[in-house]
């Protein structure tokens, strides 16, 4: 049996998009590896970007078609399907490009240090500023480097570094072991926010050692999906944004209330009340509805944004 097992989530509107990602797959330099692809309920036919494969190529892909679960529900079906004999488990969007040897790098590390989480750069165009490489770490953070040629690093208090800035994380880049992918699963609930950084804290909490590659593990595509729609003018940014505040709480017990950790956090669930609200006060400005359901299903989970709520009027008032 395979030594990795590749978990793709799939929901796609245009044609081609999986397929690169695929070619992207076989071209690795090492090739112990089967495929599971789970058909989200994809709006584009998954049987466009297959039917061409070869067929030594398609036999090394297991689909699984569910009902619409989101990318969550959709790794988790993944990680409920990977075989009893498999080793590792390597992560990657139907819209990004492995690059070549991405499994190459996270075999010879992980077996080399002993490692179940590890974690490659990742690269993309200039929409994709936002992310680092695992270089850059060592001007902030204490890091250990286990190796030159590919450089790894070890930081030794890995859940605060990632929650100080999770800026150089990406799950096309991530490889879990056995331990890992055999207990945890993505709060599937909670689409299109802070899901994975929720899967990342409670990997890099459970793991007995997580290593970072600076080498490239993947390359940002540029496919069009649901997720690439939101933007704070969306009908569904107060929902994205609320699915971000309930990770973040839920992320929040996992550390004592005094720790660095839990203040990183309490940061980031006070700017996702912000940006909720900044979102319905330019609705008003257009003169359309806010979307008072939810904001109450937010009042009642978390009664705090009503100081939020104050606080937005005061700035308004006082300009």
């Amino acid at each position: 049996m395979a030594k990795f097992t590749v978990i793709i989530p799939y929901y796609q509107k245009q044609a081609g998009i999986l397929q690169r990602a695929l070619e992207s797959v076989f071209a690795q330099s090492y090739q112990n590896f089967d495929i599971i692809i789970v058909d989200d309920q994809s709006p584009f036919p998954i049987e466009m970007d297959l039917d061409n494969l070869p067929h030594e190529q398609r036999r090394r892909i297991k689909v699984i078609k569910q009902p619409n679960a989101g990318p969550g529900g959709a790794r988790n079906t993944g990680l409920d399907n990977v075989s009893a004999q498999t080793d590792f488990v390597a992560f990657l969007d139907s819209d990004d490009l492995w690059i070549k040897d991405h499994l190459k790098n996270a075999h010879d590390a992980m077996t080399r240090f002993g490692s179940d989480c590890y974690w490659a750069s990742i690269t993309g165009g200039d929409a994709f500023y936002y992310h680092f490489g695992v270089a850059e770490l060592q001007k902030t953070e204490t890091v250990v480097r286990l190796s030159e040629r590919p450089l790894i690093l070890e930081a030794p208090e890995f859940p605060k570094v990632m929650l100080r800035d999770w800026s150089f994380l990406h799950l096309s880049c991530m490889v879990i072991g056995r331990k890992l992918f055999e207990a945890l699963r993505f709060e599937a609930a909670l689409r299109l926010a802070a899901e994975d950084v929720l899967f990342f804290c409670d990997c890099a909490i459970a793991a007995e050692r997580v290593i970072l590659c600076n080498d490239p593990g993947a390359v940002r595509g540029e496919g069009v999906n649901i997720f690439h729609s939101i933007d704070s003018d969306s009908p569904e940014f107060l929902s994205q944004q609320f699915n971000t505040w309930v990770a973040l709480d839920t992320l929040e017990g996992r550390f004592p209330r005094t720790t660095e950790e839990a203040a990183f956090i309490h940061t980031y669930k006070h700017t996702a009340r912000k940006q909720a609200l900044w979102s319905q006060a330019r609705l008003v400005k257009r003169r359309r509805m806010p979307q008072f359901h939810l904001l109450a299903r937010w009042v009642w989970r978390d009664p705090r944004i009503l100081q939020s709520v104050l606080q937005l009027a005061v700035g308004k008032l006082s300009r």
